[in-house]
C-alpha cells in the first residue's frame, strides 16, 4: 500500500429511504477516479460506517471493488472500541482486492495509552494487511501519543502509518522525526504536514473536488510550495464552510448540489441546517 498522495474517505450514499443508494456511490467512486486521486477509503467515519449493518458493508465494499476495477488501491476502514469484536470482524471479512486497513483507536472507552498498545497489538497479529492507525482524538476522546505509535511500528511490521487528525502539528513532526509514515486527515493542514514530511492526505474534500484537492497535494510533494500553496487558497472558501456542520452532513450537501447524491444521513446524523445550506449553496454556484 503506497499512501503517497490523496486518499479519498467515500461516503455512503443513501437514497431519500435511506437505504445504500449503489447507484450514487458508483458515480462517486467515478467522480474521484476521474478526478485523480490515487487510492480509495471506503467505509470509514466519513461512510458513517458505525450506521450500516454488517450485510451493508459487504456489499458497499463489493460495489466499490467492482466499480473501481482495479485502478486504485482500496484501503478499508475496520475499527472499534470492543477489541474482541474488532479482532473477530478482522478474521471474517473477505479482504480480496483490499490493500490496507484504516483502524480508528478507540472511542468513548478513553484506553490509557498502554490499553491503545494492547488493542492495536491484538489486530495486527491477526491481520494479513498493513494497518494504518488513526489517530482523531476529537472523536475518539483519547489520542495515540508518538512513543506508543513509535513503540506499535516497533514490534509490528504490518502496522505502516498513522492517519493523524490531531489537529495539530506537533504529531505529525514527532512521527516523522522518528521515522514513521504519516498522512494528513485533515484537508486544511495537509500543506503545513507534507512541508513536515507527510506523504499525503486523506481528504473529505476530495468526494466534491478530487481535482483541487489533488493540485495541492501533488504540488506539495513535488516541493513547489508556491504553487500548493495557490492551490490551497483557490480552495479556501470550499475548506471555510466543508465541515461547519460536522462530517458527513457538509459534504454530503456539497455532493447533493453536485447532482451526485441525495442529501440523506442516517441518525444520530441530520444535513446541515439551512444557515449552513446557503453558505454551500453561494460557494457551489461561485466556485470555479
Amino acid at each position: 500500500m503506497n499512501l503517497k498522495g490523496t486518499g479519498v474517505a467515500l461516503v455512503t450514499p443513501f437514497t431519500s429511504s435511506n437505504e445504500v443508494d449503489y447507484i450514487a456511490l458508483a458515480k462517486l467512486v467515478n467522480h474521484v477516479i476521474e478526478g485523480g486521486v490515487n487510492y480509495l477509503v471506503v467505509l470509514g467515519t466519513t461512510g458513517e460506517s458505525v450506521t450500516l449493518s454488517k450485510e451493508e458493508k459487504k456489499k458497499v465494499l463489493e460495489k466499490v471493488k467492482e466499480v473501481n476495477k482495479g485502478r486504485l488501491p482500496i484501503m478499508l476502514g475496520v475499527g472499534s472500541n470492543n477489541t474482541a469484536e474488532c479482532v473477530e470482524e478482522i478474521k471474517s471479512i473477505d479482504f480480496t482486492g483490499v490493500s490496507a486497513i484504516l483502524s480508528v483507536s478507540p472511542s468513548y472507552n478513553r484506553p490509557s495509552q498502554e490499553g491503545i498498545y494492547q488493542h492495536y497489538a491484538a489486530l495486527a497479529k491477526v491481520s494479513n494487511l498493513p494497518i494504518v492507525l488513526y489517530n482523531v482524538p476529537a472523536r475518539t476522546g483519547s489520542s495515540v501519543q508518538v512513543e506508543t505509535t513509535l513503540r506499535l511500528a516497533k514490534d509490528f511490521k504490518n502496522i505502516i502509518a498513522m492517519k493523524d487528525a490531531s489537529a495539530g502539528l506537533e504529531q505529525c513532526e514527532g512521527l516523522v522525526n522518528g521515522g514513521f509514515v504519516v498522512t494528513s486527515g485533515d484537508d486544511g493542514l495537509a500543506l503545513e504536514m507534507i512541508k513536515l514530511g507527510a506523504v499525503g492526505l486523506i481528504s473529505v474534500i476530495a468526494n466534491a473536488y478530487p481535482g483541487e484537492v489533488v493540485a495541492i497535494v501533488n504540488a506539495a510533494l513535488e516541493g513547489d510550495f508556491t504553487k500548493a500553496q495557490e492551490a490551497h487558497n483557490h480552495l479556501l472558501p470550499v475548506m471555510d464552510v466543508a465541515f461547519d456542520d460536522g462530517n458527513p452532513s457538509s459534504i454530503k450537501y456539497f455532493l447533493f448540489k453536485q447532482g451526485l447524491i441525495e442529501n440523506t444521513l442516517r441518525l444520530p446524523l441530520v444535513p446541515v441546517k439551512k444557515e449552513s445550506a446557503d453558505k454551500i449553496d453561494k460557494v457551489v454556484s461561485s466556485f470555479k
